[in-house]
């Protein structure tokens, strides 16, 4: 390790350096290698940052310790201490404000820094577009071009109409898998609102029609059995996955992206540096000091962010592809700690894309496949019923459903199924789907709310 006798460098005499010698400094240092010449100089000059940091806290201990024990000489040193503390209750008195800025608190301050926080996004958004002038054009012209062909009669209307159907059915997952995963945690749970029943739906289906081969259209919008009588194939598992592949790996594709958010805050935050104080920027400091201070005073959720942060800033790629490849809710912090070190964007999208579009999107599948397979269901059903006293109340709706599902598998396109509509448990999805889209919009003013408060505090401290 570092010590605080190790001269310090500047950026300009680290640029004098070669991409050989930058990675020999920073393997003495036990810090990543990877990357670019210019991500290896901001790496050594922010290890350099963080040794003074750590170096000023030594120093203002001892200040606090020597102002404690000294009545004398408390004066100057004092008052460093107390301005500092008068910041740190400042911020903490600010947090507790923002936390209390909700809809079902103060339901008219909420929505006003909702308007305005919309307000300022949509100046930036018109200022950005405004600054790349030659990029807007050019989508708008390409935009001209692809809606020409769209509307031009001919004999390409024909493949026009299957790109379209396409790109429309991807695009839809995608953006469920950004719905999914984007903004902080506050995500909406498009898993198992959307995709999982769809998987549960198309594996009881091919159970039942003893096929994947379903008439498109109505397919995808809706399942009926193929009219091919005599036919019928062996179901297997991987038969399913690979139907409902397409779909999957869209869907994990959008939560990739939406996991970049964090990525490019902090990385804009650490290029320009910025002090990084966002909450969940603050949270990662103060667990990295409770480490050094107090290891055994750490909860179970700390500890287990803090090795979500060390397994991403040490392995790199690898430690990335781990924790994107199993349901993971903290995932966000291993983004802010990669845009934070300056690790390479294919780095961490590829890691990203990878492990939640493949390899958990594998595991999902295979698990929802398995637990909805004809004699899995089944099983369960008649499970319910040996319930003791309410055994019987409960199957019956679950009976019912698996019931109406089969029918409908095999009633002719544009026919109505009896009974469909008064199904409880379609009665009942469909209430728990309402009310998850309603906290999530809920969740998102409330949000925007309180980074429009953040921005308030933050000019605030900038005037004073």
């Amino acid at each position: 390790m570092p010590t605080n006798s190790e001269p310090s460098f500047t950026e300009h005499e680290l640029q004098s350096w070669t991409v050989a010698k930058l990675r020999s400094h920073l393997k003495l240092k036990k810090l990543g290698t990877n990357g670019k010449k210019q991500v290896l100089v901001y790496r050594v000059l922010d290890s350099q940052k963080k040794m003074n940091k750590k170096t000023k806290v030594r120093q203002r201990k001892q200040v606090v310790a020597t102002a404690e024990s000294s009545i004398t000489d408390s004066g100057s040193n004092g008052q460093v201490v107390d301005s500092q503390e008068t910041l740190k209750q400042e911020r903490e008195m600010e947090r507790k404000e923002r936390e209390s800025i909700v809809l079902w608190r103060s339901p008219v301050r909420t929505l006003k820094y909702f308007v305005l926080e919309a307000s300022v996004l949509l100046y930036l958004l018109g200022k950005r577009l405004y600054n790349r002038k030659k990029t807007v054009l050019l989508c708008v012209v390409f935009s001209m071009v692809l809606l020409a062909i769209y509307n031009i009669e001919g004999a390409h209307q024909q493949t026009v109409g299957s790109v379209e159907k396409t790109v429309l059915w991807c695009a839809y997952w995608v953006g469920l898998g950004i719905l999914s995963s984007v903004g902080l945690g506050t995500g909406l749970h498009t898993f198992l609102l959307y995709l999982g029943p769809h998987i549960a739906a198309v594996t009881l289906a091919a159970y039942e029609c003893m096929s994947t081969n379903f008439p498109e259209p109505p397919y995808p919008t809706e399942i009926i059995c193929p009219e091919e009588e005599g036919k019928q194939y062996r179901i297997s598992m991987w038969t399913i996955i690979s139907k409902v592949r397409l779909e999957a790996f869209m869907w994990g594709a959008g939560t990739a992206i939406g996991e970049l958010p964090p990525y490019f805050m902090a990385r804009a935050a650490r290029l320009s540096g910025a002090d990084l104080d966002a909450d969940e920027f603050e949270e990662i400091e103060e667990l990295l000091h409770e480490k050094n201070e107090n290891p055994g005073d750490m909860s179970f959720l700390e500890k287990a962010k803090l090795s979500v942060h060390n397994l991403v800033q040490r392995v790199g790629f690898f430690g990335i592809l781990l924790c994107a490849s199993i349901p993971n809710p903290l995932f966000d912090l291993a983004g802010i700690t990669c845009g934070h070190f300056l690790i390479p964007f294919w780095t961490f999208f590829g890691a990203t894309l990878i492990g939640k579009a493949i390899i958990k999107m594998h595991i999902q599948k295979l698990f929802v496949i398995f637990l909805f397979s004809e004699h899995h269901v089944e099983t369960v059903v008649n499970l319910i019923g040996k319930l003791p006293k309410y055994g019987k109340v409960l199957q019956t709706p679950f009976k019912e459903y698996l019931r109406l599902q089969k029918q409908k598998l095999h009633h002719k396109p544009g026919t109505a199924t009896s009974g469909e509509s008064g199904n409880l448990l379609a009665w009942i999805f469909e209430k728990v789907v309402i009310v998850m889209v309603a906290y999530f919009l809920l969740s998102i003013i409330n949000s925007m709310a309180q980074n429009y408060h953040k921005r308030q505090c933050k000019t605030k401290r900038l005037l004073q």
